[in-house]
């Protein structure tokens, strides 16, 4: 057989077979509007026709293709048909819109599977947005995403940072499990922004951004080693400390909880010095006609630093006899002794009798003394002033009045009594009428050169009692740490001979100054605007935040200070009152935020020699112990200025700060006051020296007891720094013009305890020196008034000042402040706006380090950073205590140049907030704060 005739036979085979589908319909989507086509192949075919929802697709629809199969030469035949939007939508049967072919053969039919068309779409909505979280370091991070409802179905994709995150490069990442986004263990790199990316064939749809912020929580390094005692010798101090950098926290992770300083008392051996022990016996003579003994410098050893002892340990001498050649220079050298001998003899003699002569001149002086002073008795004194003794005439040059002295006036004018010049604390608002101040003239004009003679005369202050008064009540005997009580009664003068100078108060006195004292108190009226409150010149003030008050909600708050002896010192009796007793209330108060309570006190804190504690009065009148100060805490945060305490606390209630003091290095400040009066003869005039803590209240009470007095200031107030080593403070007034004025003998000194200046907090400490004047005609007074601890620091106030016979009604040329509470924006230095974008910016945490944190640290309030961790807008609490701290300094100089540093930090990565940093900046510089407030700026 040929080959054609098999291929024919082929041919007939196959034709004789059913159709065979080469290319079936596939599901289609309509995206928009655009139709799809639908196509069919198969072989052998004489018909192909297609079906759709049960109804056959009329023939003028169909684009047939026909053509020979080269290989076996069978038809195959290719059918096509559009299938548009339109019909997809009219049609409504129980399934979707589907098509399938029908192709013919001459042995019959074959069906194609179903083709299902559906319009394709994808909604906007997701039906699950990742959410952002913070997650510690090594923890899991799962974001979960759910995309729009769409057909087809859409796939999920994951952005970080709007870069494509890719499951197969990092195994740490799992992108399979139902479109989560799962890290297994968190990194830092892992911090950034995640979107979750959805998309099908007609549209992207893109999620809300979740920030994720992988954070490391503080850990604290291990301690260092004791440091040395800070005292070489006896009771003193050693610290440690550790940092929380182990690790540091990172991107608001927890600050480290517990003190970062601990602190011990230790007790350092003091040096001894070196003694010689006994001498040795003579050793036996030597063939050079010596002999030797020797001592040890062991009685005692030498510890600790201790000198060495002075002299030889080795002695040698001569024990000649007569067999050795050195005995012709031995006798000639004894005979020269005994001759020097002889010398001394007659010189002693002469020795013996100057020392008899100056004795029986010792007990004549003696003698005549007690006679003396037993005809001088009702003067009760004790320290001899030897200008008081000095005979004949003497001349004395008076200085004129210094210029420029604010706080020293004339006799026609006072000074001004109700405000301090040397504390920067708050002490009230500028009036809103803007008074004019009046200026204040010189003490007195100047002086010209007198001389005369006067006698020794004494009048008291006072007159009630002839001996100068110590005006105070006698404290408890409190001592700090390692400080002796002292022996003896309280009070006593130099020397301590004679009776006490403490005399009975003054009836009057007594009710004004100890007893029966109403607290000084000042109220205001705040809404949710917040302000500012202030107990006129007494160095207290409170700071209500904007927003601490809720909405449509209006509070009458008030502050006051307790004048009453304090009950907040504990029974140990080795605390003592740094500042005034500060209540601020009302009980029922409810603030959303801190509230920032500024407090004077006088302690000495340039050292470390203090323990300083903030403590609140409990409902049953106890005192609780709140913080140390120096140690971290989240109950409430303390910022300790040179002069003031600044306080962030959430609970009405009174506060106070207490003080132990941990060596005898601890200091507190003293103010110290001179003032003046003449006594109704008009011959005598009274000085009143005052000493008390330097708070701006303390020296208020001196002031208006000096108001009811009628006293002048006689000299600028100074302060003095008293130590907690157990020795007394002297006042003493020197160098008084003998032939104008005098004074009675042994006055010219006194004294207060150690344990009356220490542990006085309410009433002031006052000694007097009454002068009389010989003749009326002396009208001017010199002098000097020394007031010293014993091996301590010492203050002098000079007097210069003109008597006058009218000038027995002070007056005072400043009122008390008539504004004592301010709300809304004028109490704060901040605009708000620009508060607000502040907060906005610096509260939110981010990778590059630019919030909260780094706000304090550049405000230098970057310790305790865990209280401000736990508010609700860190940034917030930290501008309140900012405005506290600087609310006497108009300017915001210090705020504008933390932004700047800030903005220089960040400058690599320039962004919107960097570009408002800069603007903020300027704008703060150049005062154009209206400008600022008026941008639109998107933080």
């Amino acid at each position: 057989m040929s080959d054609l005739a098999r291929s024919r036979d082929g041919l007939s085979a196959m034709s004789g077979t059913l159709p065979h589908f080469l290319q079936e319909p596939d599901d289609a989507y309509i995206v928009k509007s655009n139709p799809i086509k639908l196509r069919c192949r198969a072989r052998p075919a004489l018909q192909i026709f297609f079906k759709c929802n049960g109804e056959w697709v009329h023939q003028n629809q169909h684009t047939s293709l026909e053509h020979t199969e080269l290989g076996t030469g069978l038809k195959i035949r290719e059918v096509m048909i559009n299938v548009s939007r339109q019909q997809v939508e009219d049609f409504h049967g129980p399934e979707d819109y589907w098509c399938l072919c029908v192709a013919w053969s001459h042995l019959g039919t074959s069906k194609s599977r179903k083709a299902t068309v559906r319009i394709a779409y994808l909604r906007k909505n997701f039906e699950q947005e990742p959410q952002g979280m913070e997650v510690p370091i090594n923890g899991m991070i799962v974001l979960h995403c759910r995309p729009p409802e769409g057909v087809p179905a859409a796939e999920v994709e994951w952005l970080k940072n709007e870069e494509l995150v890719s499951s197969i490069e990092d195994i740490n990442i799992d992108t399979r499990a139902d479109h989560n986004l799962i890290i297994n263990e968190a990194r830092l790199s892992d911090s950034g922004n995640y979107t979750c990316l959805a998309s099908n064939i007609v549209a992207r749809r893109r999620s809300a951004t979740a920030t994720v912020i992988v954070f490391v929580n503080g850990g604290w390094s291990s301690w260092t080693d004791w440091s040395e005692c800070n005292i070489r010798c006896g009771r003193g101090v050693q610290k440690r400390t550790r940092t929380c950098t182990n690790p540091a926290p990172l991107n608001g992770g927890a600050f480290c909880e517990g003190m970062s300083v601990q602190k011990s008392t230790c007790t350092s051996p003091c040096p001894v010095d070196g003694g010689w022990a006994e001498w040795t016996m003579w050793s036996v003579c030597s063939s050079e006609c010596e002999r030797q003994r020797t001592r040890e410098c062991t009685d005692p050893e030498p510890k600790h630093g201790g000198r060495l002892c002075d002299g030889v340990a080795l002695d040698t001498d001569n024990c000649t006899g007569d067999l050795c050649i050195q005995v012709i220079v031995y006798f000639s050298s004894k005979s020269f002794s005994f001759f020097l001998a002889d010398m001394d003899s007659n010189n002693d003699v002469a020795l013996y009798s100057g020392l008899a002569a100056g004795v029986v001149t010792v007990v004549v002086l003696v003698i005549a003394l007690t006679l003396y002073r037993r005809n001088q008795s009702e003067y009760g004194v004790d320290v001899i002033d030897s200008s008081a003794l000095t005979g004949g005439f003497q001349s004395f040059s008076f200085k004129s009045a210094r210029q420029g002295n604010p706080l020293l006036m004339n006799s026609s004018m006072q000074p001004d009594l109700t405000v301090s010049r040397t504390y920067t604390g708050p002490i009230c608002f500028p009036d809103s009428m803007e008074k004019e101040l009046i200026p204040e003239p010189a003490l007195f004009d100047p002086l010209p050169d007198l001389k005369d003679k006067v006698h020794s005369s004494f009048m008291v202050s006072l007159g009630v009692s002839e001996r100068a008064e110590y005006h105070a009540k006698v404290p408890s005997q409190t001592f700090p740490r390692g400080v002796v009580q002292e022996i003896g009664g309280g009070g006593g003068t130099l020397g301590g001979r004679g009776k006490s100078q403490l005399a009975p108060v003054q009836p009057a006195l007594v009710s004004s100054m100890t007893t029966g004292k109403r607290p000084l108190r000042t109220n205001g009226v705040f809404g949710h605007g917040g302000g500012r409150l202030v107990v006129p010149n007494a160095g207290v003030s409170l700071l209500v935040p904007h927003g601490a008050i809720e909405e449509d909600t209006t509070w009458e708050l008030y502050m006051s200070i307790t004048q009453q002896d304090s009950s907040a010192l504990s029974d140990e009796g080795q605390e003592i009152l740094l500042s005034p007793e500060v209540t601020y209330g009302p009980p029922g108060l409810t603030l959303s935020c801190p509230v920032a309570l500024t407090i004077a006190h006088c302690a000495d804190v340039s050292s470390e020699d203090w323990n300083i504690k903030l403590k609140r009065q409990a409902q049953d009148n106890s005192w609780e112990e709140v913080m140390t100060v120096e140690e971290e805490s989240t109950a409430c945060y303390c910022l300790l200025d040179t002069q003031c305490c600044h306080l962030l606390v959430e609970r009405p209630g009174c506060y106070a700060l207490v003080g132990e003091a941990l060596t005898q290095a601890a200091g507190k400040r003293l103010r110290l006051a001179a003032f003046g009066n003449m006594e109704p003869n008009f011959l005598n005039y009274s000085i009143r020296v005052y000493c008390v803590n330097d708070t701006p209240h303390a020296f208020q009470e001196v002031v208006s007891v000096e108001r009811g007095r009628g006293g002048r200031l006689l000299e600028e107030p100074k302060t003095l720094l008293f130590r907690a080593n157990s020795f007394s403070l002297q006042v003493s007034i020197q160098d008084i013009p003998q032939f104008l004025w005098s004074i009675k003998p042994f006055t010219t000194c006194q004294e207060f305890s150690f344990s009356q200046v220490w542990c006085s907090s309410q009433s002031p400490l006052q000694c007097a020196f009454s002068l009389e004047r010989y003749s009326p005609a002396a009208n001017q007074l010199s002098c000097k008034i020394s007031v010293r601890q014993v091996k301590g620091h010492e203050q002098i106030l000079q007097v210069y000042t003109t008597i006058s016979e009218k000038d027995t009604v002070p007056f005072f040329t400043q009122s008390d402040c008539t504004i004592t509470s301010q709300t809304g924006s004028r109490a704060f230095k901040i605009p708000l706006s620009i508060r607000q974008r502040i907060c906005a910016t610096f509260d939110t945490a981010n990778a590059k380090g630019k919030d909260w944190q780094l706000l304090a640290q550049k405000l230098h309030i970057d310790r305790n950073l865990g209280y401000f961790a736990r508010q609700t807008s860190p940034s917030a609490v930290i501008l309140s205590l900012w405005e506290a701290q600087h609310q006497e300094r108009g300017d915001l100089d210090s705020l504008a140049s933390a932004l700047e540093e800030i903005g220089k930090v960040q400058s690599k990565h320039s962004t919107t907030k960097d570009c408002w940093y800069a603007f903020a900046i300027i704008c703060f510089h150049k005062g154009k704060l209206r400008k600022f407030n008026s941008l639109d700026v998107d933080l």
